[in-house]
C-alpha cells in the first residue's frame, strides 16, 4: 500500500521555548553587526563637497568668478571667493585676497555694508601691503554710497590715525546711567537726524543733489555748538521717554490713538512723495517753456543808490539843501549835521539799495521819495526835503540801474521750484482724486451745508 502524505501540523514539543530564545539572541547578534559596519562606513566615507570654491584650485575659483562677473552675476561671484576663504588648508595671506575680492564683488553688486564687512575681515585676515590702499579707496567710497557720511569721518581718522590703538569717536559724550554715548554715536544720531528731515525731498532730487544736501546739512552740524545743542536736545528727549515707558504711557489707549494718528499721517505722506516723484518729471524744455511763458516773474526792478541827512528843522533842511547847491560835498555836510547815527559815519551812504516802488532803506515807507529818486538823472541831489516821521530827509542819488529781465540761467533755480510746486499741486489733486474713486468715497455736502433760511444771530443789542 501506498503511504498517504500526513498534512497535519507537528505537535509541540518540549523544548520550543529553547529555540525561541535562540532565534531571539541571533537577530540581537545581526543587529548589532549591521549597526557597526554603517558606523565604520560613514566614519571612512568623504565628506560630500559643498559648492562653492571648496574643492577649487586658487586659479579655477578667479576663472569662475571671473566669468560670474562678466555674466553680472556679482553675489554668486562673492559667495565662491566667501567659500574658497573658508577653506581651512588656506594660507592666511591667500585668505585675505579672496576676502577682498569678495568684498570688491559685493561692492559691484550694491551690497555695500557687507562689502564693508569683507574688507574689514581680509585687513583682519592678514594686513597686506599690496591691498591696504586699495581696501582703504573702496571703505571710502562703500561709505560715501551708503551715505554714512559720519562714519565716513571717522573710518578716515582711523586710518590717517598716528595712534591706531585710539579708535577715532571713542570719547564719551554723555552718560545715562551705565550706557555710554560715545562722539561716533552721537555724529550717527545727528546723520539719522538729518537724513529724516531730507525724507520730504529726497524723492525729488537726484542720488548726487540728495548726497550735496545731506553733506550741507552735515557741515553745518558739525561746530561744537550745533553738536552741544543737539546732544542736549536728545537727552532731554531720551529721558522723557524712557520715563514715559516706565509709567505705562505706551499702554495708555489716547497713546495709543495719537500714535495712530502720527503713523497714518506719516504713511499717507510718504506714500503721496513716492507718487509726486514717480509721476512729477521735468525735463530741460518744461522750464524753459515755463520761462518763456512767466518772464514778467522774473524782471529785476530798477534800483538806485542813495545818501541821506536827516534833521529835525524844516530851517535846517533848507540851509543844507543852499549848501548843497552852492557845491559842498554831501558827506561832509552828512557827517556834520545827520542826525541818523546809523549813516553819519559813513557820509549818508545807506548800504542797502532802494528797488522801484518799495519803501526807502535807511528812511521808511515813503512813497513820494521813492518816486523822486527813480524820477531824477544820477548823480544828483533831490531838489526838496522831504517830511517822514522821523524828520527831515534830504537825499542824494548815487547810481542807478534800469529795470531788466532776468536771464533763464539766472532763475533756473526759481523756475524749477515754482513748476515743480504747480506740478506737484496738480498731481496731488489728481490722485487724490483717483483713490476717492477706487475706495468708493461719497461726501454728503447737503449735511454739511446749513439750511437755506438759516441765519447767523445778530451779536447787536
Amino acid at each position: 500500500m501506498t503511504e498517504k502524505l500526513d498534512f497535519s501540523l507537528p505537535e509541540k514539543k518540549g523544548n520550543g521555548s529553547v529555540g525561541q530564545t535562540l532565534m531571539v539572541l541571533l537577530l540581537v547578534a545581526l543587529t548589532a553587526l549591521m549597526a557597526a559596519n554603517l558606523a565604520v562606513t560613514v566614519r571612512n566615507a568623504k565628506p560630500e563637497r559643498k559648492q562653492g570654491g571648496q574643492g577649487l584650485s586658487s586659479e579655477q575659483v578667479r576663472q569662475l568668478a571671473a566669468k560670474l562677473g562678466q555674466r553680472g552675476l556679482h553675489l554668486e561671484a562673492a559667495g565662491i571667493w566667501r567659500d574658497y576663504a573658508a577653506s581651512p588648508e588656506l594660507a592666511a595671506a591667500e585668505r585675505a585676497k579672496a576676502l577682498f575680492q569678495a568684498g570688491v564683488s559685493l561692492e559691484k553688486a550694491g551690497q555695500y555694508a557687507q562689502a564693508v564687512e569683507q574688507y574689514y575681515r581680509s585687513e583682519l585676515a592678514a594686513p597686506l601691503d599690496e591691498l591696504a590702499g586699495q581696501i582703504n579707496t573702496h571703505v571710502k567710497q562703500c561709505f560715501e554710497s551708503l551715505g554714512k557720511f559720519a562714519a565716513l569721518r571717522y573710518e578716515l581718522m582711523d586710518r590717517t590715525s598716528l595712534n591706531p590703538a585710539e579708535a577715532a569717536g571713542g570719547k564719551i559724550v554723555a552718560e545715562i546711567g551705565p550706557e555710554k554715548i560715545t562722539e561716533a554715536a552721537l555724529d550717527a544720531m545727528i546723520e539719522r537726524s538729518i537724513e529724516n528731515q531730507l525724507v520730504s525731498v529726497k524723492a525729488f532730487l537726484s542720488p548726487e543733489q540728495a548726497g550735496e544736501q545731506k553733506k550741507r546739512l552735515l557741515e553745518q552740524s558739525r561746530t561744537p555748538q550745533a553738536r552741544q545743542q543737539f546732544l542736549q536736545s536728545w537727552l532731554a528727549q531720551e529721558i522723557l521717554y524712557r520715563q514715559a515707558l516706565d509709567e505705562g504711557l505706551a499702554d495708555k489707549a489716547e497713546t495709543k490713538q495719537v500714535l495712530a494718528d502720527v503713523t497714518r499721517s506719516v504713511l499717507s505722506q510718504q506714500l503721496m512723495d513716492q507718487k509726486l516723484a514717480s509721476r512729477v518729471n521735468l525735463t530741460e524744455t518744461d522750464l524753459r517753456t515755463f520761462y518763456s511763458a512767466n518772464k514778467d516773474q522774473y524782471i529785476e526792478p530798477a534800483r538806485a543808490k542813495i545818501r541821506h541827512i536827516r534833521v529835525t528843522e524844516e530851517d535846517r533842511a533848507a540851509e543844507l539843501l543852499k549848501r548843497l547847491g552852492d557845491g559842498e560835498e554831501f558827506a561832509a555836510l552828512a557827517g556834520e549835521f545827520s542826525e541818523d547815527e546809523a549813516t553819519k559815519a559813513t557820509g549818508g551812504a545807506i548800504a542797502e539799495e532802494v528797488l522801484q516802488g518799495t519803501y526807502v532803506p535807511g528812511i521808511g515807507d515813503a512813497e513820494e521819495i521813492n518816486k523822486a529818486i527813480f524820477a531824477t538823472n544820477a548823480p544828483a541831489v533831490l531838489e526838496q526835503a522831504f517830511h517822514t516821521d522821523r524828520g527831515w530827509e534830504i537825499v542824494q542819488v548815487q547810481e542807478k540801474r534800469p529795470e531788466r529781465q532776468k536771464g533763464f540761467d539766472e532763475v533756473r533755480q526759481q523756475v524749477t521750484q515754482e513748476l515743480l510746486r504747480r506740478k506737484q499741486q496738480e498731481v496731488q489733486q489728481d490722485y487724490i482724486k483717483e483713490m476717492m474713486d477706487r475706495h468708493n468715497v461719497i461726501v454728503h455736502t447737503s449735511v454739511l451745508a446749513p439750511p437755506m433760511d438759516f441765519q447767523e444771530p445778530s451779536t447787536q443789542r
